[in-house]
Parts: C-alpha cells; structure tokens; sequence
C-alpha cells in the first residue's frame, strides 16, 4: 500500500488510529516532501521572469532535483512502514524455551536494523536537500521567499524526527559495533543538519 496516495483526511486518520503505521517515520517523511514542494514552488513562481533571467538555469537545475527528493521522500514513507511490519512481528514470537528465546533475540536485533534503515534514509536525504533552500534564498523570486523558510523548517522538523526513530531502534540493537558506528554517524549529521537548517530559516526571517 501507498500510504503517500492517501488523501490527506485519510492519512490523517490512519496515522490518528491505532494501526502500526503509519508513524512518526511515515509523517516525518510526508513533511519532508512538502518541504521540498514548497522550494519547488519557490522555482515555479521564480522561472521565466527577467528580474530573475540570470539564475534561470539554476533554478531548472533546483526544481527537477527537488522533484526528485519530494518522490523519494513518497518513497521513504512506505518504506518506513514496509520495513517496521518485520518487527512488529517479531516482538510477538513466543518465548517459551530457551531455543525459542534466542531465536527471538536474533530475529529482533535483524529486525531493528531493517526498521532503523528508512529514518536513516530520510536523515541523509532531508540533509541533502539543505543547500537547495540555501541556493533558494539566494536565487529564488523574494516574494516568495517566507516558503523558502517554511520549507526549510519541514525539513528540519524531518530531520528531528528521523533522530528520534533512529534512536529508539538503534538504542535496542544488541549489535553493538554496528549500533555506535551508526549512532556516531547520525549524531553528526543530525547536528549538522539542525544547524544549517536554524542559519537559513534565520536568514530568511531577517529578509521578511
């Protein structure tokens, strides 16, 4: 199932249930994709006009990459969900024996690992798509540039939000070489990304 062909009251709905999914993962990466729509629009509104005509080529550039990353963020959001299923799953094998039990820990610690691998996903894509809104503020129409903020703070929102579903997964990975490597990669990224994000919305409120 796509979640991402929802309407939006459907979506909302779903999310507000008591169903699995979708989830923090799920919104986080539908917020992203708005992010990334709203600097798409930021173009549109920005191509073809002459007080712009020197950046015209820039902004086709930005506009079919952040095309892109709204699919891709489509695509992290059923990925999010596809990938904690496994899991769900696993937490309810029984642990009666002592076979059992291991059995359970293994499939757990394989299964936290393929939860964990859509928020890290949209971590690296939402931090990609940063010095887009960056170049936006520079070379995009100014009457639209408070979307450049309001983008760009969806995708901060995204990147926090991928944090914290990465956290609780990697938290409970027994694999303890593979969860610090993957801890000490995210926290830099995290903390990169929150920060660059806090420069260019700062930017942007300055300029209004």
């Amino acid at each position: 199932m796509s979640f991402y062909k929802n309407t939006c009251e459907e979506f909302v709905d779903l999310t507000f249930s008591n169903a699995p999914a979708p989830g923090g993962g799920s919104v986080a990466a539908l917020a992203a994709s708005l992010g990334a729509a709203l600097g798409g629009m930021v173009c549109s509104l920005t191509t073809g006009k002459k007080k712009y005509a020197q950046y015209e080529e820039d902004i086709q550039r930005l506009m079919a990459s952040l095309k892109d990353l709204t699919r891709e963020f489509f695509n992290i959001m059923d990925e999010d969900v596809e990938n904690f299923l496994p899991l769900s799953k696993a937490y309810g094998l029984p642990t009666t024996t002592d076979e059992e039990k291991e059995f359970k820990a293994k499939e757990l610690d394989r299964c936290l690992k393929l939860a964990v691998a859509a928020p890290v996903k949209l971590l690296k894509t939402s931090c990609s798509s940063i010095p887009l809104f960056e170049e936006l503020t520079q070379k995009g129409s100014k009457l639209a540039l408070s979307d450049v903020g309001c983008g760009i703070a969806l995708i901060r929102s995204a990147i926090s939000c991928a944090w914290l579903n990465i956290a609780i997964n990697v938290n409970m990975i027994k694999d303890t070489e593979f969860a610090e490597s993957l801890r000490k990669e995210c926290t830099a990224l995290v903390e990169t990304g929150l920060k660059k994000c806090d420069e260019i919305y700062e930017t942007v409120d300055k300029s209004l």
